[in-house]
C-alpha cells in the first residue's frame, strides 16, 4: 500500500492544543478529500489512502508505530507497546459515502490517536495497552456491503461480497483490494485475520448520525446497542412498457404503479408494527427507470430499486422481510409484473457488552457528564467485533444536521468531551 506524504508539510507536533491539532486534521482531510460539495473517500481508492496518509503522518511526528493488518487496515501503537500483550483498541473507518461530511468515521480515528498522543505525552504506560485501529471499508454506499475492512479480519467476506462493483459498475471489491496491496486469498477462504485474544476490548467514537443528542442537549453519550440490516442492493420490477396515450388502466403493467403500490403497502406493515413497539426501520434508497428508455409518454416496463430494513431483532429482520417477499407476490399478481432479486445482504444486530457500557458510562460521569446510554440506528465496525465475541463499546459525540450529507456539524469541544471519556476508560482499567 503506497501512503503519500500530506501536502504541504504540516508540523503535526506544533499545535498548542488537542483543539487545534484535532481542526488542522479535519481541515488537511478536507482539502484533500473534498469533492467540491462534500467529502469523497471511496474505500480501497486513492482517497481513502489519502486521509490515511494524513492520519499516519500525524501518528509518526508524534513518535507513534504504525503496523498494517492483513485486510489493509493500519493499526497504531506506542514504542512502549511491542504488540503481544491483549489491547484495548480505539477504532473506526477512514472512508466515506459520496459526497458525505467530514466527521462521519474520520472522528473516531483522530479521537484514538489524541488518547495516544495523551498517553506519550503523560509518559504512561499501561498493564493493558492502547491501539488504534484505523479501518477501511465501513460504508456500504460503493459495494452494498457495510464494514468490509472489519468483516475481511473475521473471515466473513464471502465470494459474492468480493465481485460486487462499485456503485453496480466499476472494478469489483476484489480488484480495488488487490490494488491496495491486499492478499486477496486469505480473505476469499474466510479465514480469520485478527487474533480476538489480543483484543481486551473494541471501543468506538463516532458521531450520532440523528438528532436525539441535539435535541437531548448531550455532548457525548453511551451506545447500548447496534442495528442490524437486511438488504438488496438491486430488485427489478419488470412489467410491460407501453404507449401512455393508448392503453387503458385495466391493460396496463406498469412497474411504477406496481412499485408504489409495494411501497404503500411495506409502509403500512411498518406503521402497525411501530405501534406494536417493534423496533424497525424501513428505507428504498435508490430508485429509477432506465434513463435510456424512460420518456413522459411511455408507460415505464421497468423500475430498479435497493431495500433496507434495520432492527435491533435478528426476528423482526427477518419477519419484515418475509412480509417484503410476499407483498412482492401479490402486487405482481395484482398489477401483471414480476419482481426480480439480487442477492439479500444480512448485516448482523448488536448488543455492546454490558460491562463495557459501565465501564464507559462510570467514565462519562467522571468527566461531569451525564451518563444517558442510546441505541444506534447505524451500523458500525463495532457491531462486527461484539459478534466476534470481542468484548465492545461505543461514545456517541452530539452532531447536528444528520450525517451521510455534507452538512454534518460536531463541535470540536464535544470531540475532546467525548475523548476525554475513552481516554479515563482505558486508563482506569490500568
Amino acid at each position: 500500500m503506497n501512503l503519500a506524504s500530506p501536502v504541504p508539510e504540516i508540523d503535526w507536533t506544533g499545535f498548542d492544543s488537542e483543539h487545534a491539532l484535532a481542526e488542522a486534521i479535519f481541515a488537511e482531510l478536507a482539502r484533500q478529500t473534498g469533492d467540491g460539495v462534500g467529502i469523497t473517500r471511496e474505500c480501497y481508492s486513492d482517497r481513502e489512502d489519502a486521509a490515511l496518509a494524513i492520519f499516519s503522518a500525524v501518528a509518526e511526528a508524534h513518535g507513534l508505530l504504525i503496523d498494517t493488518d492483513p485486510a489493509g487496515n493500519l493499526i497504531v501503537r506506542t514504542p512502549e507497546d511491542d504488540g503481544s500483550r491483549p489491547a484495548h483498541y480505539i477504532g473506526s473507518h477512514a472512508d466515506s459515502v459520496p459526497q458525505g461530511g467530514n466527521y462521519d468515521g474520520a472522528a473516531g480515528i483522530i479521537a484514538g490517536l489524541i488518547c495516544l498522543v495523551r498517553l506519550r505525552q503523560a509518559g504512561r504506560e499501561l498493564t493493558t495497552p492502547v491501539r488504534v485501529l484505523m479501518l477501511r471499508g465501513e460504508e456500504s454506499a460503493f459495494y452494498g456491503r457495510a464494514n468490509i475492512g472489519s468483516r475481511a479480519l473475521f473471515g466473513i467476506l464471502d465470494g459474492k461480497d468480493l465481485a460486487a462493483r462499485s456503485s453496480g459498475v466499476g472494478r469489483t471489491l476484489a480488484e480495488a483490494m488487490e490494488a491496495t496491496g491486499i492478499d486477496i486469498e486469505p480473505i476469499r477462504e474466510g479465514r480469520t485475520l485478527f487474533d480476538v485474544k489480543k483484543a481486551a476490548s473494541y471501543l468506538e467514537l463516532h458521531i450520532e448520525q440523528g438528532p436525539v443528542m441535539t435535541d437531548r442537549e448531550l455532548p457525548a453519550a453511551v451506545v447500548s446497542g447496534i442495528r442490524g440490516n437486511l438488504r438488496h442492493r438491486r430488485v427489478v420490477c419488470r412489467g410491460e412498457a407501453g404507449h401512455s396515450g393508448t392503453i387503458p388502466r385495466w391493460l396496463r403493467k406498469d412497474a411504477v404503479f406496481a412499485f408504489a403500490d409495494l411501497v404503500g403497502r411495506l409502509d403500512e406493515h411498518w406503521r402497525v408494527l411501530l405501534e406494536r413497539g417493534l423496533d424497525l426501520v424501513v428505507t428504498t434508497g435508490i430508485v429509477g427507470t432506465d434513463p435510456d428508455e424512460h420518456a413522459i409518454s411511455r408507460i415505464p416496463g421497468e423500475v430498479m430499486f435497493s431495500f433496507e430494513v434495520r432492527s435491533q431483532s435478528h426476528d423482526t429482520l427477518e419477519g419484515f422481510y418475509e412480509l417484503f417477499r410476499s407483498e412482492c407476490r401479490a402486487v405482481g399478481q395484482q398489477r401483471g409484473v414480476v419482481f426480480e432479486f439480487d442477492d439479500r445482504v444480512y448485516t448482523e444486530p448488536a448488543r455492546m457488552d454490558t460491562k463495557v457500557i459501565e465501564m464507559l458510562s462510570k467514565a462519562a460521569s467522571e468527566c461531569g457528564l451525564d451518563p444517558q446510554t442510546l441505541p444506534s440506528g447505524a451500523g458500525h465496525d463495532a457491531a462486527v467485533f461484539a459478534n466476534a465475541g470481542i468484548p465492545s463499546g461505543m461514545v456517541f459525540v452530539r452532531n447536528a444536521n444528520g450525517s451521510h450529507n455534507p452538512h454534518e456539524a460536531m463541535d470540536i469541544d464535544d470531540l475532546i468531551k467525548g475523548i476525554d471519556v475513552l481516554y479515563k476508560a482505558v486508563t482506569s482499567s490500568n
